[in-house]
């Protein structure tokens, strides 16, 4: 699933977008119930993140706001709005790749899709393909600081 993840996460840097990606499954069949990239710069929306809309679209799916048999797979430790989200929609298992040491809020920052003292904790695996996930990153950066001549 992270290959796919890190698929759409290539899909969203063609488009323009910072790249990363998302899939939500059902975590006992591998059916894909979602899936997503950034969409902030076209949509000039500031949710538009690739996990939520991955999450929104295994929601709709299924027609349930509560995810708790489902993973979700995303190339980038997810940030504070998302891993609330996550929280709040019970994802079971979250698993992702690359670190956010600046926006993190899963291991870097905060963690807050495991606290105690929510009504909810995800199982969280870091690392999956963090490395091939970082690259994506790092180039997708670097081609838009060589285009701007920064």
């Amino acid at each position: 699933m992270m290959s796919l993840a890190l698929d759409l996460a290539a899909q969203g840097a063609d488009r323009g977008e910072v790249p990363v990606g998302a899939v939500v499954y059902e975590t006992q069949t591998g059916k894909i119930l979602g899936q997503g990239t950034n969409s902030r710069e076209a949509q000039n929306d500031p949710s538009g993140h690739a996990e939520f809309s991955a999450i929104l679209q295994a929601c709709k799916s299924i027609e349930d706001w509560r995810l708790n048999h489902c993973t979700l797979v995303v190339t980038l430790e997810p940030c504070p709005m998302c891993a609330g989200l996550i929280v709040n929609s019970r994802i079971g298992r979250l698993v992702y790749g690359a670190d956010d040491p600046k926006a993190g809020a899963v291991r870097s920052l905060f963690r807050l899709c495991d606290d105690e003292r929510l009504n909810h904790r995800a199982s969280v695996l870091t690392g999956v393909m963090a490395s091939e996930s970082s690259e994506m990153l790092k180039a997708f950066f670097k081609r838009l600081r060589d285009t701007r001549g920064s």
